[in-house]
């Protein structure tokens, strides 16, 4: 194993959604010489640019981005798949004399990151095949419910409709005899790869929960029905994991006549602010974390200077 001082030094600026992570995060790079490595599990996807909150153009050509709009709607992308690739521009960036700066608020993106991921184990393709067969008779709905029974942390985490991984805790339980949950926690994600300062941003709930529902109101005045309708129009199933995810399935519901216009918008506010509740949850078990205020970003370089020790 490398010596601690041989190895990179990153700055992850993580929180919930809405908080203003990328606007801080920006303004870091430009005093050190950084670059952002998104840890999104929405921004890798292209064509999903509003109901991401995506940097925009202009913030993209101020910072350089990276690991977002990797992959197409359809396509599988999990933590292993973001460990490998963050690592991998890590180790570029470093040795280019280049900051990393992680942001996002995928908690177990940033975590896998620092620590690693649990070994799995070998797939048990004929268990996978059997669940994928009850999901298409059954529904997705049965499975999440006796997920919820082995598995009350994971079910909790995970979408009713997101059949890729209900099936994944499903799995993991009849394969092992121990839950995702219990794996996790078991593995302990002890193996750290880099030196790192963890700023947190976080504000009074009720002025995220404002900001949240403004900034929906703003992505769908900037167009989030079109860009949804485009994707439906690519052929982009509303099943898949990405269109299940808050905001694109709300839109498909009004779309198809489930929802009507204000029940949607209702609905997706109401979602991101839960969204935005769970994160803090996780992010606030981990003690490594230094909270702050967005507003103190004169604070939070200077932090980051002397840990970069510039």
């Amino acid at each position: 194993m490398s010596e601690p001082e041989n190895k990179p030094k990153i700055i992850i600026i993580c929180g919930p959604t809405g908080v203003g992570k990328t606007s801080v995060a920006i303004k870091i790079a430009g005093v050190v010489n950084g670059e952002i490595i998104s840890a999104d599990s929405m921004q890798i996807y292209r064509y999903m640019d509003i109901g991401t909150a995506k940097p925009t153009m202009e913030e993209q050509s101020r910072i350089r981005h990276h690991i977002i709009d990797i992959v197409d709607p359809d396509e599988n992308f999990d933590a292993a798949k973001f460990l490998k690739k963050a690592h991998e521009k890590i180790v570029e960036l470093y040795t280019a004399g280049i900051t990393p700066i992680v942001v996002g608020g995928t908690g177990l993106y940033i975590k896998a990151l620092v620590h690693g991921l649990f070994d799995t184990g070998n797939v048990n393709l004929d268990v996978r095949k059997r669940l994928k067969k009850e999901a298409v008779t059954s529904g997705t709905g049965v499975l999440h419910k006796r997920l919820a029974e082995y598995d009350p942390d994971a079910a909790d985490r995970i979408h009713p409709n997101d059949t890729y991984r209900i099936i994944r805790a499903l799995e993991m339980v009849e394969t092992t005899g121990k839950t995702i949950s219990k794996h996790q926690e078991d593995h302990g994600f002890t193996d750290k790869r880099y030196r790192v300062i963890k700023i947190g941003l976080k504000m009074d709930r009720n002025v995220l929960y404002d900001r949240i529902n403004k900034r929906v109101d703003e992505m769908l005045k900037k167009g989030l029905l079109d860009e949804v309708r485009g994707l439906l129009e690519r052929g982009c199933s509303e099943n898949l994991k990405s269109m299940q995810s808050i905001g694109y399935r709300h839109i498909v519901d009004f779309i198809k006549g489930r929802l009507s216009w204000d029940e949607a918008l209702r609905t997706i506010k109401r979602d991101t602010r839960r969204y935005a509740k769970r994160q803090m949850t996780w992010f606030n078990a981990d003690p490594e974390i230094v909270w702050t205020n967005p507003d103190r970003v004169e604070d939070i370089i200077l932090r980051v200077k002397d840990f970069l020790r510039l």
